[in-house]
């Protein structure tokens, strides 16, 4: 009988190599289970970031540990330079803070498998800087705020002058913030700059036009020749000097296209200043016709014609300008004068056709120290009026606004039905005295109306009035020749005489009979402005031009008039 064989020599009976990789499975497995429970979590052992141990814990664990720890740790503010100006941004308010998440997934262990895991026992996870994540609309808010606050305008460097001195101001640099550029910039700054430490954040850069060397060539070069002393002009006769700090109101220097500093004059400005008008407005500006006359019915020239004289705003600065950088008894000049030529010359009278009376007529009046203010004021305007062949002559155009500033004063007019006060009063008699001259020169009416009422002084249907800015009395000269207004008044009197060439040998005026008559009502009046008023019926009334040559009729012209009742007005 076989002996019992004991169960070790079934093991020593098995192969060498499986007897190995049992021991081996039973090491590693036991490796294995000790390298969980050493590492016990997902971060490495010994990782830090920022000086925060968190090897070894779980992501939860590690990031409440970060949250504590790593905020806290983050820059209060990030000083910033854009140019040559300095600033700061608040991270926070620029959406600038560290990503806990993303830092986490950088330190946490590749794995649970057994590989990652033994290998957690033979290295240590380091210190990992945070990452850092920005928030582009906060981090563009606050950019863009900080770009309003600390961009430069590029500046010109500028050449002025004030009160006869030279002033300069310096070129800069201008700098726009490049907001886009800038707030990746931010990153490494908010991640590792120290508390005192400056980021230059990008900009766009724009150079001056005008440099500070061509604002050193046009101070030497103009600028102080130009201060350096007054200059004397000569114009039509009259010497008047101007002083720097005059000139100085009106010069300027500007840039060209290539940035060279240029002078320029204000020359309208110059013209109007005191020491310049008060010399210019002494020149004969206006020309002067010749004065007509007449000697029976034949004209003849009473004075000569005289040249008006006009200094234009170009003909100064011309003169001016080349002045300024000159010196010494060279700052002397001559303004070119343009001469304005009269209409009507003792030479060219006849030629024009100013050879004979046309006509003339006058209107007596009461005396009243208005009337001979303002009937004079209005004459004074009027005389020597020319009206070449189909030009158009206006009364209101010619005498202007009745207004104290232009030499009329308050008298008595006729305005809603009524007499009343009110500046030019009495201007109605000139009106009616050019009315009737220009009726008998057999010249075209274009505009004109009667008063309201009838005035016993007046010529029944020939006689007019004006109100500024409501009815006018104008005519076109239809003569084929020029025509002159000669106009002259008295204390009682105004007459008004037309020189030319008659058209026609004769123009004689038929008045009708009155129609359609109505009488007057009587009213009391308690206003006061009130002028007492006489009754006085109103009527409708025809008058013809009649036109006539060699004796013989060759047209009639009617003209209708309607008058309304002058009523009778007391004043109370």
């Amino acid at each position: 009988m076989r002996p019992r064989v004991p169960s070790t020599t079934c093991i020593a009976s098995l192969p060498p190599v499986a007897l190995a990789g049992g021991a081996l499975t039973v090491g590693i497995g036991g490796l294995y289970l000790a390298a969980l429970l050493l590492t016990g979590g997902e971060i490495e052992a010994g990782t830090t970031v920022r000086g925060v141990d968190i090897g070894g814990l779980t992501r939860e664990e590690a990031a409440r540990k970060l949250e504590q720890h790593l905020v806290a740790a983050g820059p209060r503010k990030l000083a910033v330079r854009v140019g040559d100006r300095s600033g700061a941004i608040d991270p926070r308010q620029a959406g600038l803070t560290f990503d806990i998440r993303e830092t986490l997934d950088r330190a946490a262990s590749t794995g649970a498998d057994p590989v990652s895991v033994i290998g957690g026992l033979f290295r240590s996870g380091g210190d990992l800087e945070p990452t850092v994540r920005i928030d582009g609309d906060k981090a563009r808010a606050a950019v863009g705020k900080l770009a309003e606050a600390l961009d430069e305008e590029v500046r010109d460097g500028t050449v002025s002058f004030a009160e006869g001195r030279v002033e300069q101001t310096a070129p800069r640099t201008g700098y726009a913030l490049d907001v886009d550029a800038a707030i990746d910039t931010l990153r490494a700054p908010f991640l590792h700059g120290a508390a005192d430490s400056v980021t230059v954040l990008p900009v766009r850069e724009t150079k001056p036009k005008v440099t500070a060397e061509e604002m050193r060539r046009a101070v030497r070069e103009f600028a102080q020749p130009a201060m350096s002393a007054p200059v004397s002009l000569t114009a039509g006769g009259k010497r008047f000097t101007i002083t720097p700090a005059v000139l100085g109101k009106y010069l300027t220097m500007r840039p060209d296209d290539a940035g060279r500093l240029t002078p320029e004059l204000d020359s309208k400005g110059l013209r109007a200043a005191p020491a310049v008008t008060g010399a210019l407005n002494g020149l004969p500006k206006t020309p002067r016709n010749a004065r007509l006359g007449l000697e029976g019915d034949k004209v003849v020239v009473a004075a000569d014609a005289r040249p008006g004289i006009e200094v234009t705003d170009k003909a100064l600065s011309k003169a001016v300008l080349p002045l300024l950088t000159r010196s010494d008894a060279a700052r002397t000049g001559k303004v070119t004068t343009r001469q304005i030529q009269p209409e009507v010359t003792r030479e060219n009278a006849a030629r024009l056709g100013l050879t004979e009376k046309m006509s003339s007529f006058t209107v007596n009046f009461e005396p009243a120290a208005y009337r001979t203010t303002n009937v004079g004021r209005a004459v004074e305007l009027i005389n020597g009026s020319v009206v070449m062949p189909n030009e158009t002559w206006s009364f209101n155009r010619t005498v202007g606004e009745r207004t104290k500033a232009n030499g009329f004063v308050e008298g008595i007019m006729i305005l809603d039905d009524r007499y009343t006060k009110a500046p030019g009063g009495g201007v109605s008699a000139v009106a009616t005295t050019v009315f009737n001259a220009m009726f008998f020169a057999g010249v075209k009416p274009v505009e004109y109306g009667a008063h309201s009422f009838y005035i016993e002084r007046y010529p029944e249907g020939r006689e007019a009035t004006v109100a500024w800015g409501s009815l006018d009395l104008r005519f076109t000269n239809d003569s084929g020749k020029a025509v002159y207004i000669q106009a002259e008044s008295t204390d009682t009197s105004v007459t008004v005489t037309f020189l030319g060439t008659k058209k026609y040998d004769e123009i004689t005026s038929v008045k009708g009979p009155r129609t359609n008559v109505q009488q007057p009502a009587k009213k009391v009046s308690t206003a006061d402005q009130c002028v007492p008023q006489t009754p006085l019926e109103g009527f409708d009334v025809t008058v013809e031009r009649v036109f006539s040559n060699d004796d013989r009729e060759v047209k009639r012209e009617p003209l209708r008039t309607r008058y309304t009742p002058r009523d009778e007005i007391t004043c109370e």
